[in-house]
């Protein structure tokens, strides 16, 4: 368990913690306040894209072509599903009771009429999917973002987000397994969300200039949408230098789709 805990944190930990000493040399006349960290930023998202070009998206390739359209539909709403969990307890801590419920309500019936959440009949019944973490948790009582971050392996993130991981680590079930069991279920959770998004990094390859930028843009318009619950479309115009927040969804690389969890 120590180990896949280690696994999960040890690059997020590593980011945080070389900060101080790069944040120095992000300078220039160009950098944006919410990217003071851009030269760091835009080395670890290189590292990441190449990561994923020779290693993620061979792999998730290869996943979709020989894994039947069902079954792959049936892992997606299995870890989305433990994903309700998060979503419960962060809009619970957030005071939003009817969400909260909603979120209960679905993981409840997923897991025991979906088969563990393998069938997802709580979307079809008309329960909401939410998309809440820690970090939005942290915005809502107003602990602002800090410099966007783009963390090895894990991708888009600030300094607020990348500190609530840990909270969702410890809520999800997987956490808490043997490691010979939780180490093939979170290969197999990045594996199954990565070939979910081959069609939008397949976009993104042909639509961003500069996808560094794209990607940056993309993700700190999306927290702050779902930092103001929806209630208003994104704004695809250059967003504000105060770093808080709207987010795209976060791809395996280091890449974003804007589009909800």
């Amino acid at each position: 368990m120590k180990k896949l805990w280690s696994t999960r944190f040890a690059c997020a930990l590593m980011a945080a913690a070389i900060i101080t000493g790069v944040s120095g040399c992000a300078t220039g006349p160009e950098r944006k306040a919410s990217d003071p960290l851009e030269p760091m930023n835009r080395a670890v998202f290189s590292f990441n894209e190449s990561l994923d070009r020779h290693l993620a998206k061979p792999v998730a390739t290869g996943y979709t072509k020989v894994t039947p359209a069902p079954l792959r539909t049936a892992f997606s709403n299995f870890f989305s599903n433990l994903g309700d969990i998060g979503n419960f307890a962060n809009n619970l801590l957030q005071l939003n009771g009817t969400a909260a419920a909603e979120d209960l309500m679905r993981f409840t019936f997923n897991s025991t009429f979906g088969l563990g959440g393998l069938l997802d009949w709580a979307s079809a019944a008309g329960l909401p999917k939410h998309h809440q973490d820690f970090g939005l948790t942290l915005g809502h009582y107003g602990v602002p973002s800090g410099p966007y971050l783009v963390l090895p392996l894990f991708g888009p993130s600030s300094v607020r987000d990348a500190s609530g991981w840990i909270f969702t680590s410890a809520l999800s079930p997987t956490t808490y397994l043997p490691v010979e069991a939780g180490v093939p279920l979170f290969g197999l959770n990045v594996v199954s969300a990565r070939a979910d998004m081959l069609g939008a990094t397949d976009l993104l390859e042909q639509a961003a200039l500069d996808k560094y930028s794209f990607v940056r843009d993309g993700y700190i318009q999306r927290r702050a949408y779902l930092l103001n619950d929806g209630k208003a479309l994104p704004s695809y115009e250059e967003p504000a230098d105060s770093g808080d927040d709207l987010t795209a969804q976060t791809l395996p690389g280091g890449g974003a789709a804007l589009a909800p969890n």
